[in-house]
């Protein structure tokens, strides 16, 4: 049986176009560990420019997708990877909150992030996998991914209209408090390390708990983001490689959006926009309606064009606004 599936999630793709794929993720990750081996915070420069590397490498490999088949699989590749970037921005938002909580300083922020996405290649593969089978047991499937991602949009919507202050405090997330119950926790760092030894015996650091919650919170955002992009294509090959792609530019993404998130007061509500949309893309597929790819691309980008420029124009007036509320 999983000979079958993965011969399904790889019909009409040749081993050389699979392992091309996987050399470039190794590249990646190793090039990314080796030049950051040194526990010091992420510059906004640095950031900038990894940012633009993955996504120039992600392009790349639409532009690979194309030439070896057709601009309609390039074209979904790219709408699932645009898809995975924005919906990715909400998970972010969540990291920083476990790092204050844990109190994690910026120079060892990198190595968790690290850790925790290669994590996430192997815990996306299984939902991948997973989704796209399900497909096989009926179009209602579709529907119910549908209804899924349309009360993903509407959860989204009504957190955005909360004005909570108070962060959550992710020391006594459900996940650390079953790690506790696993490991010996040490209640002091021990640099970058996950262990340590402490009267003769191992010990997890702060830092191991804090890569739980980290791991944790991906696995549920792809409760959200997997079928979100399978709304866009259920080609496994392709859902897979584009949650990845958009994966690997997280952790230069994250130190952009730490410097910026102040300026992209807007981008929650293209999120929201690109979620109803692809819910509402799901369910009309369960009635036969098919929407192209090309327009799929072209819609995921004008919500997040019109979300940054909004941000851009309109975030110095909401901080005025903000400002004078509070005075």
């Amino acid at each position: 049986m999983f000979d079958h599936i993965c011969n399904s999630s790889l019909k009409g793709y040749a081993l050389w176009e699979v392992m091309t794929f996987v050399t470039i993720i190794v590249s990646a990750l190793w090039i990314d560990l080796f030049i950051h081996n040194r526990d010091q915070p992420v510059s906004l420069k640095n950031a900038a420019v990894w940012s633009i590397i993955w996504v120039a490498v992600s392009v790349a490999f639409a532009g690979f997708i194309w030439k070896n088949h057709d601009v309609e699989k390039a074209s979904l590749f790219l709408s699932g990877y645009l898809l995975e970037k924005s919906l990715s921005v909400d998970n972010l938002f969540v990291f920083m909150a476990i790092f204050a909580s844990f109190g994690i300083k910026d120079q060892l922020q990198h190595r968790v992030l690290y850790f925790g996405i290669l994590g996430a290649l192997i815990l996306r593969l299984l939902f991948v996998v997973a989704g796209t089978s399900l497909l096989l047991l009926g179009k209602w499937v579709l529907l119910a991914f549908g209804m899924l991602v349309l009360w993903s949009a509407w959860q989204m919507y009504q957190s955005s209209k909360k004005d909570d202050t108070e962060i959550e405090d992710y020391t006594d997330h459900w996940s650390v408090r079953i790690a506790k119950k696993l490991f010996r926790v040490s209640p002091f760092m021990d640099g970058h390390n996950f262990f340590t030894v402490r009267d003769t015996k191992v010990h997890a650091t702060p830092l191991l708990l804090c890569l739980v919650a980290v791991e944790v919170s991906d696995v549920m955002f792809a409760f959200d983001s997997v079928p979100a992009v399978i709304a866009i294509t259920q080609d496994p090959f392709l859902v897979y490689t584009s949650n990845i792609f958009a994966i690997l530019g997280l952790r230069s993404m994250y130190f952009l959006l730490t410097a910026a998130r102040r300026y992209l007061c807007h981008l929650e509500k293209s999120v929201i926009c690109i979620l109803a949309y692809v819910g509402a893309k799901m369910i009309a597929g369960f009635f036969g309606w098919t929407i192209s790819a090309n327009i799929s691309l072209f819609i995921v980008l004008l919500c997040l064009t019109v979300g940054v420029a909004a941000s851009i124009l309109f975030s110095g007036q909401l901080s005025d606004s903000n400002n004078n509320h509070t005075t």
